[in-house]
Formats: C-alpha cells, structure tokens, sequence
C-alpha cells in the first residue's frame, strides 16, 4: 500500500481491523482493576482485624494493672491485717463473701476480675494470687488471652510492699 492508496481507501475499511483487535481490552482492564482492588481491600480488613485484636488485649491487660492496684489500695486501708490477704494458691472460682475484711475484699477483687478480664463470674480461667505480704507483696493475675490474638495464659505479676 503507497501513500496514494493510503488516501484513497475509505476511512473505515482502515481502523476495522484495529477495533477488532481492541474490543474487549477495556473490560479486561476493569477486572483487573476489580480483582487488585478487592486483594488490597481485603488485605485492609485483615489489617484492621489485627488491630482490634491487638486493642483487645491491650484493654484486658490495663484492666489487670487496675484490679490489681485496687486490691493494694484495699490492703494498704486494712495494713494491720495485710497478712490475712495472702492466698494458698491461685483463685480461679469466686469465694463466698463474708467472714473478715480481707475475705470480703479478695471475693470482690476475684469477682471484679472475671467481670472486668474474664467472661463473667462462670469464667474459671480468670485467677488472682497475693503472696508475700506484707513485706514483699506479689499480686498476680492470670487469663485466657487467646480471644485477643495473644497465649492462652497471660500472667501480669506486681511487686510491693504494704
């Protein structure tokens, strides 16, 4: 084909060839584009997931720190008594209130934990121990963390003295 016959065939008998080798590319470009952006879409939620799994035990664990300090405070208002807070082992069931103040209080400080930590008071892998006290208190609180994303026992421990 010379330049003459360039000019001279029609218009459209020239691009029907090159449309016929086009059509359907600018839907294949849309799927394309579909498919990447549900992969980063969904690479988002899984990020997002991961946060609030992160947040959760981030939550439980502060909520530990703050139970614990709430029963040193209730040891340090009953100081002449702070040896009757020492518990045998861990606690990992709710104890009947009643009896003496310590007794009182560590029921309460148990049953705060499994509100607060745990799934309510039938939760029993939510515990607390006292040992040591008065002179070298070691409170520690142990729960099942594996909601969060973190180990099934997760212990934070807190030294002091009365």
């Amino acid at each position: 084909m010379n330049g003459a016959d360039f000019f001279s065939t029609p218009h459209r008998q020239r691009f029907s060839s090159s449309r016929a080798l086009a059509s359907g590319v600018s839907l294949i470009e849309v799927l394309v584009s579909v498919v990447v952006l549900s992969i980063g879409l969904l690479g988002v939620a899984a990020m997002q997931s991961i946060a609030l799994r992160g947040g959760q035990s981030s939550l439980e664990s502060s909520q530990a720190i703050i139970q614990t300090s709430a029963i040193l405070e209730a040891m340090r208002a009953n100081r002449l008594n702070a040896v009757a807070y020492n518990t045998a082992g861990m606690i990992c069931v709710t104890p009947a209130a009643g009896g003496t103040l310590a007794q009182d209080d560590i029921s309460n400080w148990i049953g705060s934990l499994k509100q607060t930590i745990g799934s309510g008071a039938a939760d029993v892998t939510t515990c607390g121990q006292i040992a040591g006290c008065p002179a070298a208190c070691v409170i520690t609180v142990r729960w099942d963390d594996s909601r969060a994303g973190g180990g099934q026992n997760r212990t934070i421990a807190t030294r002091t003295t009365i």
